[in-house]
Formats: structure tokens, C-alpha cells, sequence
């Protein structure tokens, strides 16, 4: 919410606000944002906003569009794909990023990063808090962005390893300072910390990217520190629209408005259903197709996790209902040429393997040998003779077990 125009800021106007911001400060637009990471890359998707700028914020060599940039990157993790169904994690989302590689300071950075979420999104001084890194047995406190916080006016929590960034056990690193939001439904004054009081909500991230962690532990300052910072785009909606879920912003709306009229599940099946439907889109859109391996088994395992949920109870729901207006909504806003139909093809294709993967398990788990307790060697020789992995065994579909 915006508090001088009493407006709620739509997920577009946040965008282009945050885009304009550091482009009015000089910063290049990053061309492309794809979920596909570089040629050579070993990952199988993107994770972050940061992940394709590592070298240049390593110094390896300069970037082509010079020395200060911003984008928008969407991302996938697999690793949080456990938790879809609460309030807030997706499988597809996006990040807002800055960075300066080489060039202004990171105190520059957290000035403007107040700047933006003050001006630009209508957030209250008095509803956001910084944390900074308190120093640990190498290295003392971050005294100049304490002293940067101070002059800004906003109350400051020291941490250890919660401010401190890096990418692994060895590379780049250095502390980072956090911007937190005060966020209730209830309209109680903030109170507590970042650390004592889970209605702070971590917003975006500045990272001082000034050292080099070796193997044996020791540091070493990087010839030219960089500025990395992130935030995600569905947190910062879900505060500015004051929102208790991501799911009921904006960027689902059509999707809250049209799936329950087409399927009726329970809220937590809901999200699933259209987080991985959402995501399945999008990775479509970015020219990946179903298979076993890579980056298709990724996509393979979101529709058979949302035909699951589906069919868990009613078997006769199919993805061919889905509404052509939700798969233009998602290519739409991830700006994807894909058209709907061949997205539309791929899921039902998709849907149509999945189904005759079930009546051969069905067939397979009949047999006398599996209508007991199934042993390790049961699983094992259903995965890799039949295709049937466990989850799938165990999940229902297949029978009681």
C-alpha cells in the first residue's frame, strides 16, 4: 500500500518502479532473464539473481554493459518444492536486482535501497529495521553501515552469520545488511527485532562483496569489491499489497478466481495445484520439454506432483480444463513468445504419459510377489525396471498399500 496515494501498487507498477529507480541512477538493464543459466553451466536452472553475474562480480572480467546493472531474473529451486502449499514459498518467482560491479560503495547502496522502499513503494521509516554483520573471529562489525542506518534514522540489529554472505565454502564473500518490514494483520505497532519477532520480514538483501575465501579458511580482499543485492518480487508484492499470502496478490488473482470453479481441493492442494501449474508454464516457455533426465525430469516431476494432488480425489480431472486465459496471463507476465497452444499440448501430452504410467503400475503392483510389505529391493526394482518411483508407490494412485 502506498501510503500517500492510499493505492495498492499492482505487480507491474512495482516492477517498473523498481527498474526506472536504478536506471535514472545509471544502471543498464540486463537483456534476457531466462530460467536456462549460461552455456558450460553446471546447474540445472537458475537460482538467484546473482547467479549468472558471478564472474564479473568475482572481477574476472568486466561486463559489456558497463559497471552498474539492474534486472529482473526469474528463478527455480527445486529445493523448496517441499514446502509449496504455505503462505509464501513458489517454484518459479523472481528476483529484483542491482549491482555495482566495481563502482559505488555499498554504503551508496543501502542509502538507496531506503530511498526506494521510502519514495518509491510508500513504506513508513517507522515500519522497517536493518540488520548488520557483528563481526565473528576474523573480522570486526560493519561499522560504516551501522553508521549509514544511524544517519538514515533506522534502528539497527548486529548478527554474526545471518549477515554474512557467500556462495559456498571457498570464493566470494563479504557482509551483507538486510531490510526488514514490519508486516501484521492485526495493525500492532512493530515491536522486537528481526531476530526475536517473525512479523519483521526480511525484504532485500546488500551484499559487500569484498572478500575471497580460500580453502584453508583465510580471507583476502578482492581487488575491486562489487554490490550484490536481492529481493524477491512476490515478498515485496505480498507486504505492498498487505497480503498474509502470496497467493493472494495480484500475480494469482486470475488463478484464485478460476481454478476452485474447475477443481475443488483444500487450500494447501490449491497453491500446489497452481504453483506447479504456473511453473510448469513457465518452464515451458523457456523451451524445455519433458523427459527423464535434466532439467525435463524437473518439469516431468511438477506436472505429475500436480496430477497427484488432482486426481488424489477425482480421477477425472485433466489439465485439458485449464483456462487458455491463465497460460496467456503466466507467458504474459514472464514475457515468454511461447504461444498457449503448444503449452497446452505439452501438458496434456504430459498428462496422457502420466496416466499410462499408472495402469502399468497398477498392473505391476498386482502381481502376488508386491501385495505384501514392499523391501528396499521391491522400490528399487520398481524404479529402475518399471519406472515407479516411490513417491508414486506410496502415494495412492496406484492402490492401497
Amino acid at each position: 500500500m502506498n501510503t500517500e496515494t492510499g493505492t495498492t501498487l499492482s505487480t507491474e507498477h512495482t516492477l517498473r518502479t523498481f527498474v526506472e529507480f536504478f536506471e535514472e541512477r545509471g544502471h543498464r538493464p540486463l537483456n534476457g532473464s531466462s530460467l536456462l543459466p549460461p552455456p558450460g553451466d553446471p546447474v540445472l536452472f537458475t537460482t538467484s539473481g546473482m547467479h549468472p553475474l558471478t564472474p564479473y562480480l568475482e572481477g574476472l572480467r568486466p561486463h559489456p554493459l558497463g559497471r552498474r546493472l539492474v534486472n529482473v531474473q526469474r528463478c527455480l529451486r527445486t529445493t523448496d518444492l517441499d514446502e509449496v502449499g504455505d503462505s509464501s514459498h513458489l517454484t518459479v518467482f523472481e528476483m529484483l536486482g542491482s549491482w555495482s560491479l566495481g563502482d559505488y560503495d555499498h554504503q551508496q547502496s543501502l542509502r538507496w535501497g531506503f530511498e526506494l522502499l521510502r519514495d518509491g513503494f510508500g513504506i513508513p521509516t517507522g515500519r522497517m529495521y536493518a540488520t548488520v554483520f557483528g563481526g565473528d573471529d576474523q573480522l570486526g562489525p560493519d561499522t560504516e553501515s551501522l553508521r549509514t542506518w544511524a544517519e538514515l534514522g533506522l534502528p539497527v540489529e548486529s548478527t554474526r552469520e545471518e549477515n554474512w554472505w557467500s556462495n559456498g565454502p571457498t570464493g566470494p564473500c563479504g557482509p551483507d545488511s538486510e531490510l526488514f518490514v514490519w508486516t501484521d494483520p492485526e495493525g500492532t505497532p512493530p515491536q522486537g527485532t528481526p531476530t526475536t519477532d517473525p512479523r519483521w520480514v526480511e525484504l532485500w538483501n546488500h551484499v559487500s562483496m569484498r572478500f575471497r575465501r580460500y580453502e584453508d579458511g583465510r580471507l583476502e580482499p578482492l581487488e575491486r569489491p562489487s554490490v550484490d543485492t536481492g529481493m524477491g518480487l512476490e515478498r515485496l508484492v505480498t507486504v505492498l499489497q498487505g497480503r498474509t499470502s502470496v497467493y493472494d496478490t495480484d500475480l494469482f488473482e486470475p488463478w484464485r478466481r478460476l481454478v476452485p470453479g474447475l477443481w475443488e481441493v483444500d487450500e494447501p492442494s490449491l497453491r500446489l495445484v497452481c504453483d506447479h501449474l504456473r511453473s510448469g508454464i513457465v518452464v515451458l516457455g523457456d523451451g524445455v520439454r519433458p523427459s527423464n533426465t535434466g532439467r525435463g525430469y524437473v518439469l516431468r516431476r511438477l506436472t505429475r506432483r500436480l496430477l497427484t494432488t488432482l486426481w488424489r480425489d477425482d480421477p477425472s480431472r485433466t489439465v485439458s480444463d485449464l483456462p487458455v486465459e491463465l497460460v496467456e496471463h503466466t507467458l504474459d507476465h514472464f514475457r515468454q513468445s511461447l504461444g498457449s497452444g503448444p503449452v497446452l499440448e505439452q501438458l496434456r501430452a504430459e498428462e496422457q504419459r502420466f496416466g499410462r504410467l499408472l495402469e502399468r503400475g497398477r498392473r505391476v503392483l498386482s502381481r502376488r510377489e508386491f501385495r505384501g510389505p514392499l523391501t528396499e529391493q521391491d522400490y528399487a526394482y520398481l524404479h529402475d525396471t518399471h519406472g515407479l518411483p516411490r513417491e508414486l508407490v506410496d502415494g495412492g494412485l496406484l492402490g492401497e498399500r
